[in-house]
C-alpha cells in the first residue's frame, strides 16, 4: 500500500508529509486547541502574514471574515487536525488570530445549581 501524502497546494504539486509543516511537533508547547475552538484572524495584523508558511498563511486568508472551528479549518485545509491546532499555536504565539476556546468543566454550573433552577420552573 503506498503511503499517504499530503498536499501544500493543487497549485504548487509538491506533496509534504504533515510531520514536516510543523517542523516535526505533533502538539504546540503553550497552547492546547479543542475540535471546536473558535480561531478568527486580527484583521489589524494580515499584512505581517508575508512570513508565513503557506499552510499559516491560508489559515488567516480562511479566518479573515469569520471565525472557524480548529475542525473546520483542518476540513477546509485537507490537513490532519493536530497539523492544524500547531499551526494555531504558532499563529497565536505571534498575535495573529483571536481564539475563543469552549467552556471547560470548572465553568459549567453545578448539579445543584441545575436542580434549583428545575424545581423553580416546575413551580411557575
Amino acid at each position: 500500500m503506498p503511503e499517504q501524502r499530503w498536499r501544500t497546494g493543487p497549485e504548487t504539486g509538491r506533496y509534504l508529509r504533515p510531520y514536516a509543516i510543523t517542523g516535526g511537533r505533533t502538539r504546540h508547547s503553550q497552547h492546547a486547541f479543542a475540535l471546536i475552538t473558535l480561531v478568527v484572524a486580527r484583521t489589524a495584523h494580515l499584512a505581517d502574514a508575508g512570513h508565513l508558511e503557506p499552510e499559516a498563511a491560508h489559515i488567516l486568508h480562511l479566518c479573515r471574515d469569520r471565525a472557524l472551528a480548529v475542525a473546520e479549518i483542518a476540513a477546509l485545509l485537507d490537513l490532519p487536525v493536530s497539523v492544524v491546532k500547531v499551526l494555531c499555536g504558532d499563529l497565536l504565539d505571534a498575535s495573529l488570530i483571536l481564539v475563543q476556546s469552549p467552556p471547560g468543566r470548572e465553568d459549567q454550573p453545578s448539579v445543584e445549581l441545575i436542580e434549583r433552577v428545575m424545581d423553580g420552573i416546575r413551580q411557575l
